[in-house]
């Protein structure tokens, strides 16, 4: 146990012995550094000896360098003290760097569409930093978690409803088709790129986490089966509906537009995310195919949110 923080935001040191805390000018500090590890940024709190290079036997022992704040129980008192957390998932210098650079190209491509966008943007009530958050023209906000790191399926939810608390649409990103985000709130998936393809600007295909609506008619051509009449025949009306992707092209290979079919009328978008950004592109993707990261980066909510789970509120 430790009676002493660095608080990694303010860059100052915390004296938990103290009824100030050894510190003022900074209202609202004990209910911040005392908020659940699961909702706040992990590392808001470093431990002194590690921040002064020094050698720690919690460390040593195989503990994190971050920590966390409770009250002990010393006879009849209730004083603070720190200690650290566990290590659960130390992120590689891969990650790390993917991590970094999938963040600045999100707020790079944003802006390039005349969107306002900001990185590393704390939550008012001080409880998470989200990657980076893109303003549209009507003022809606979509928050960006890159989480190429595992992370458990009730951070995941803590977090998103933080940000829906504070108007904040989250819309995480993983390269792990088996990531604990996954269904659990807006998601999209790409590829595992290194750092340097992500920052040079190579193609981020989005490989799920978003959903397109086809709209058909029910003729007896149709690829599609009526709606209306148990899948069995046609009516000759026009329906609508959302389905998950078709077929994705290949990493490596892009599988060629064969145009439209003559019986059926297909619009395409992201439950949530308007198309603008592939009208002003010129290039609206064909059906079947996976979009672009800057296709979300530089879009606007309509219609209810990205792909998502029950429990996300789909």
């Amino acid at each position: 146990m430790a009676n002493g923080v660095w608080h990694t935001k303010y860059g100052i040191a915390i004296n938990l012995t103290q009824p100030d805390l050894g510190v003022r000018g900074y209202p609202g500090l004990l209910e911040e550094i005392m908020t659940s590890v699961s909702e706040r940024n992990p590392q808001l709190l470093e431990c002194l000896a590690h921040k002064a290079g020094k050698p720690c036997a919690s460390e040593a022992g195989g503990k994190s360098p971050w920590m966390f704040i409770r009250r002990a129980r010393v006879g009849g008192r209730s004083p603070l003290v720190a200690a650290h957390l566990p290590i659960t998932h130390k992120p590689t210098p891969a990650e790390s760097d993917q991590h970094k650079a999938t963040k600045e190209r999100v707020v790079e491509t944003a802006e390039g569409y005349g969107l306002a966008a900001d990185a590393e943007v704390g939550m008012p009530n001080r409880r998470g930093v989200t990657d980076a958050v893109v303003t549209g023209p009507s003022g809606i906000q979509i928050g960006w978690e890159i989480q190429y790191s595992p992370l458990s399926p009730s951070s995941v939810h803590r977090r998103s409803v933080n940000a829906m608390e504070h108007d904040i649409t989250p819309l995480w990103v993983a390269k792990d088709d088996t990531a604990a985000l996954i269904d659990r709130a807006p998601w999209a998936r790409v590829d595992d790129m290194s750092w340097r393809e992500i920052a040079d600007g190579s193609e981020m295909v989005i490989r799920g986490g978003y959903r397109h609506l086809q709209v058909w008619r029910c003729l007896s051509s149709s690829a599609l089966h009526c709606p209306d009449n148990g899948g069995t025949g046609h009516c000759g009306a026009v329906h609508a509906e959302w389905f998950l992707p078709a077929a994705l092209r290949p990493a490596q290979a892009s599988r060629p537009d064969r145009g439209p079919d003559p019986d059926q009328r297909h619009r395409r978008q992201r439950a949530g995310l308007r198309a603008e950004p592939w009208r002003r592109s010129g290039r609206p993707p064909h059906v079947g195919s996976p979009h672009r990261l800057s296709d979300l980066a530089g879009a606007d909510r309509s219609v209810g949110s990205p792909a998502q789970g029950p429990g996300a509120g789909s």
